[in-house]
């Protein structure tokens, strides 16, 4: 058993933890000739994936962070009522460093999903788990400068959730072809996110069936 929720649910979506069996569905939406791919990972760390065992090794690796409680990576699915109901919409997770109580979200989303407030749904969600399910005391997320579709959502859901704009990290990651990436970094204290959402968060937490 881990530390993470198998399933963590908000009004409008459903959150899965990713396993081997979305496999091939995850191959359908990051390879190299999916739909959107190239405007999906144009302001990412990862490049399309070229054959099914690139998304199988990421998988292989997923649930290797999972089990060893480094990373929470979640399908994320439009419940029902909602345009797409159940249909895999793209994958989230929260990277955990325990020894600074630190926890860094992530989130790439297939373009039909885009302009909904997914982003930061899907952001309460996780600021809920890593602070009322694993008690850490910060919540990180970062966005390449020039992506302002990113920066408007997390700027939205930051301001929402009492947190504030730290600034610009130079050279802090890695892109496509081996460029190199500024970072515009945002950050959530746990006494920041509960003085704006109370004792009720809203967020259901499942378990391994």
């Amino acid at each position: 058993m881990t530390l993470f929720p198998h399933s963590v649910e908000t009004e409008r979506l459903r959150l899965e933890r990713l396993t081997s069996d979305d496999l091939w569905d995850l191959y359908d939406h990051a390879r190299t000739d999916a739909p959107g791919i190239d405007e999906v990972t144009r302001h990412l760390t990862w490049d399309p994936h070229e054959t099914p065992k690139v998304t199988r090794d990421f998988v292989t690796m997923v649930e290797s962070q999972w089990a060893e409680g480094e990373v929470a990576t979640y399908v994320v699915r439009p419940r029902d009522g909602e345009a797409n109901a159940g249909e895999f919409g793209g994958a989230t997770g929260l990277t955990v460093d325990w020894e600074r109580r630190l926890g860094t979200l992530g989130l790439w989303l297939k373009p039909p999903l885009w302009g909904r407030g997914y982003s930061g749904e899907r952001a309460g969600a996780l600021l809920a788990l890593a602070f009322d399910r694993l008690d850490l005391d910060v919540v990180a997320v970062t966005h390449d400068p020039a992506n302002d579709a990113s920066r408007r959502a997390i700027e939205k859901y930051v301001d929402r959730f009492g947190g504030r704009r730290e600034g610009t990290f130079r050279h802090a990651a890695v892109g496509h072809g081996g460029g190199v990436l500024d970072h515009v970094r945002y950050s959530v204290a746990r006494e920041e996110w509960r003085a704006a959402v109370g004792e009720d968060h809203g967020v259901r937490f499942g378990v391994e069936s």
